[in-house]
């Protein structure tokens, strides 16, 4: 068996032993790589595409991969087992396909009845949108991986653009498919018995997809993205993966360069699909990138990313629940620290620090038909202090969250921005949008950047869209002929000067109790204050009360009824029924922040008074005003 470390410099060893030992050696190959990523520690000992430049690591070795499933191409075809020949002695064996995709021999029989064909899927998977600096910083200062430059792999190849790679890759693709062939036929490969939900491209659909011929589209949800996007190759369950999933992939790193470019004519030795040949260039360029810029990544073990804050122990470690119980036990002190600074931050408004708060604590937890529940859309009006304050404020929330994405919600943009997440026909991938977020990100709306102005045809279904997600917590992809609802757990903030011209759950205007002469160097300041311990524990308190489980007892539930009741007995219009969800929204998201699992008395009535302190001053800001805030 090998040894200690060579299961991640040497992987293809591992699968070749089992391979040669064991009739259910698939198997063996999964249960052996799970087994030793769930020893304590194991994974830190692996090298990450997020933190490791390309050319730093080695072919073939293992690696892992933080990322969101942002398209799945149809499945492709491969050679499971394919027979080589020994050019000198003429004598032929039989050679393992999988977690490959070039073969390693110089010659192949291609017409062996030896020969198996099997089947794989591939995602395409880049970088969790809008991950914190500090998320990456903290992973990367975990890993224990060695690592040295790769001598087979070069940085200057990494430095090319998408053309020049594409023009590189296909003259060496050929001579080396005279000689080796590529094990597949490319991540583009047509399946005819595959399932597919768009099978021919609409005729109205004149896109030339510029985004498929633009040198370095890497096809990011988010604008300035950073990071390598991914081939993962997928070899079983590829059933239980959903679109948008994030996940942790761990597999053999493949970067050859006859992977990539795209060739008018295929060797007669190729192994590439014959069907390949009836696709669209713009295909074979989405779906056959340049190696150097989109590594292939063979999966031998994923794990499903329920959260991607680094500071919380992972799934497989053994101290989570003991260090669960004693983060609780501080839960109130921190509870109080992180209040007073929301409070700073919101110069002196404690009111706004509490929905702030809660704000954050927030996740949809379940649906109810179409209804997602635990959604606490807040929109925090009164934000026009100054040109850079909703700046400031989002820079703040994105030092506590482990993602985030501010929208300037100028005219500019919601006229030009591609928010939702569209089918391209002509190359048959998913062109991403701003919307395609990662569960449990946090979507700051700037909507003190709205100048006047008319909204075209784009910025109206913009504008929709980001209604539809406030709302209903679902984005709906644009297929051409349908849309395809895509659910999402979003967290939303609206900052806006009057009420916003959003859909919120609840909206709290800012009354500001200090008027600092400089805002930008007082808001600096209170962050310099901070130091990066009190601000871990911050971000532990947001993951950790995210989490946790909450019911309400019947005897509670029949006090709330009651109480309610009695609400509406002298004015039955102050109290609806709308009224009464957000109060049990804001009750249980006050529970969970204070740690409990449970509504109690003393709870419930602190909510009743944060909303009637809430309603009375959007009541007084009417009356200032002379209309709604």
């Amino acid at each position: 068996m090998p040894s200690a470390h060579d299961w991640i410099n040497n992987p293809l060893g591992v699968v070749e032993v089992q391979n040669n030992s064991n009739p259910e050696w698939q198997k063996k190959v999964v249960d052996y790589f799970k087994d030793k990523l769930t020893e304590k520690e194991a994974q830190t000992w692996v090298p990450s595409l997020n933190d490791v430049p390309l050319h730093y690591l080695k072919p073939n070795s293992l690696v892992k991969f933080r990322c969101l499933i942002q398209d799945m191409f149809d499945p492709e075809f491969y050679m499971g087992v394919y027979e080589a020949v020994d050019p000198a002695t003429k004598s032929k064996s039989l050679k393992c396909g999988k977690y490959k995709d070039v073969t390693e021999c110089l010659q192949v029989e291609f017409n062996s009845r030896n020969s198996v064909t099997s089947e794989r899927q591939t995602f395409y998977c880049v970088p969790i949108p809008g991950e914190s600096s500090w998320v990456k910083e903290c992973y990367a200062r975990s890993s224990q991986a060695q690592v040295i430059p790769s001598t087979s792999y070069t940085p200057n190849r990494h430095k090319r653009s998408y053309d020049e790679d594409d023009d590189m890759d296909t003259q060496s693709q050929r001579p080396r498919d005279s000689n080796t062939g590529s094990q597949s036929s490319g991540d583009s490969q047509r399946n005819g018995d595959s399932k597919r939900q768009e099978t021919e491209a609409p005729s109205n659909n004149t896109t030339t997809t510029q985004s498929c011929t633009s040198p370095l589209d890497l096809n990011y949800p988010l604008p300035e993205e950073q990071g390598p996007a991914c081939l993962v190759k997928v070899y079983e369950d590829w059933e239980s993966f959903k679109l948008n999933d994030t996940i942790e992939v761990f597999g053999i790193l493949s970067v050859d360069p006859a992977l990539g470019g795209v060739s008018e004519e295929k060797e007669p030795t190729s192994l590439l699909d014959p069907m390949e040949s009836m696709e669209t260039v713009e295909e074979q360029r989405a779906h056959s990138p340049p190696p150097s810029l989109v590594p292939r990544l063979h999966m031998v073990y994923a794990l499903p990313l329920q959260h991607i804050n680094p500071l919380l122990p992972s799934a497989v470690s053994e101290d989570k629940n003991a260090f669960v119980t004693s983060f609780l036990s501080e839960l109130g002190s921190i509870r109080s620290e992180f209040l007073a600074y929301l409070t700073h931050i919101l110069l002196g408004d404690a009111l706004a620090a509490e929905y702030l708060l809660l704000h954050l604590v927030s996740n949809v937890y379940a649906r109810r038909d179409v209804l997602p529940l635990g959604k606490f859309t807040l929109n925090l009006s009164g934000c026009a202090l100054s040109a850079t304050y909703t700046e400031h404020l989002y820079r703040i929330i994105q030092q506590l969250v482990p993602s985030s994405y501010r929208l300037p919600m100028s005219l500019h943009n919601m006229n030009s921005m591609r928010m939702v997440p569209r089918k391209d026909y002509v190359a048959n991938r998913l062109v991403s949008g701003v919307l395609q977020l990662a569960s449990n990100t946090s979507l700051f709306l700037d909507e003190t950047q709205l100048e006047q102005g008319q909204l075209d045809a784009s910025g109206v279904r913009n504008i929709t869209a980001l209604g539809n997600l406030i709302s209903w917590q679902k984005v709906d992809y644009d297929f051409n002929y349908h849309q395809m609802e895509f659910p999402c757990n979003i967290n939303v903030l609206v900052a806006s000067e009057g009420r916003s011209l959003l859909p919120s759950d609840c909206q709290v205007h800012l009354k500001p109790q200090l008027a600092p002469p400089n805002l930008g160097e007082f808001l600096g300041a209170i962050q310099a204050a901070q130091a990066p311990s009190q601000m871990n524990r911050y971000r532990l308190y947001l993951s950790v009360t995210r989490r946790m489980d909450y019911s309400i007892s019947e005897e509670v539930t029949k006090a709330v009824e009651e109480d309610f009741v009695e609400m509406r007995k002298d004015d039955p219009q102050s109290m609806s029924a709308e009224d009464l969800h957000r109060m049990l929204v804001v009750s249980r998201l006050l529970s969970l922040s204070f740690g409990q699992t449970t509504l109690s008395t003393d709870v419930w009535m602190k909510t009743k008074h944060l909303e009637m302190l809430r309603m009375s001053r959007i009541q007084q800001q009417k009356s200032v005003n002379g209309h709604e805030p």
